[in-house]
């Protein structure tokens, strides 16, 4: 199983100025490939990686905001071939379906869509295989936003999406093998409804991942060091932590 990285950049500056990338990250395994939150840029960073969205078994979305979303028509178009035959599994917020995150035609392709509901486990079926995904509330300016556990190939992979730190959402992402965490502030840049390194590190003590990723990185993020930020990250966690880097491939 790998994870790679199409993009570790976040946040509303970067975006247009793409001084990191922002297409999000796939989960490539045995039995299945899943793609979560294809941004802008996530179609081309994925044919210069040769991460075909041809062989997509998923697509996640967790909210409908352009950074998250903006490549996910184009994603599923992949999955399902063209758009030449009803495929693959979608699974979104709410708002991603209800405001027109992918339109009603690109749905019309999917074999199986499902809106994410807060505290909901779900298994799906691939041509390959299966994989479960638990579903966990998030507070963003997003309301439907959600972070997730997958249970896929023996292995837990949790994501911490767009949100601002509360009790309890440490407690939520316990036993993970790999823990993605966007990190998009550092603390004296704090911004209501998004994690500053406090806050990621408050979830990692209360976690305990085997492993740690930071991304979706602000432009303040970037200047402070990625890479010293996950240093002091572990330190205090004693959690293993490393920074994503755009093309960051991390085998499990």
């Amino acid at each position: 199983m790998e994870v790679v990285f199409l993009g570790s950049g976040g946040g509303r500056i970067n975006l247009i100025r793409q001084v990191r990338a922002t297409g999000g990250f796939r989960i490539n395994s045995s039995s299945a490939n899943i793609h979560v939150d294809p941004g802008p840029g996530a179609l081309v960073h994925s044919v210069k990686m040769k991460q075909s969205p041809l062989s997509l078994d998923c697509v996640i979305v967790t909210h409908n905001h352009t950074d998250h979303v903006s490549d996910a028509q184009v994603m599923v178009e992949g999955m399902t071939h063209y758009s030449l035959k009803k495929a693959g599994i979608f699974i979104a917020s709410r708002n991603v379906i209800d405001e027109n995150g992918i339109s009603p035609w690109h749905q019309s392709k999917i074999e199986h869509l499902y809106i994410a509901k807060w505290g909901e486990k779900k298994k799906f079926e691939t041509k390959k295989g299966s994989f479960e995904i638990e579903i966990i509330e998030l507070k963003h300016e997003e309301p439907t936003v959600f972070g997730f556990r997958l249970y896929l190939d023996n292995r837990i992979i949790g994501y911490v999406s767009d949100t601002e730190y509360f009790e309890g959402i440490g407690e939520s992402f316990t036993g993970c093998d790999l823990l993605i965490v966007n990190c998009i502030k550092p603390e004296s840049d704090a911004y209501e409804g998004h994690l500053t390194i406090k806050g990621v590190m408050k979830i990692l003590e209360k976690a305990q991942p085997k492993e740690a990723v930071i991304t979706h990185m602000g432009m303040k993020m970037l200047r402070l060091g990625p890479a010293t930020v996950a240093k002091e990250l572990q330190d205090k966690t004693g959690v293993r932590t490393i920074a994503a880097k755009d093309g960051l491939k991390l085998e499990l």
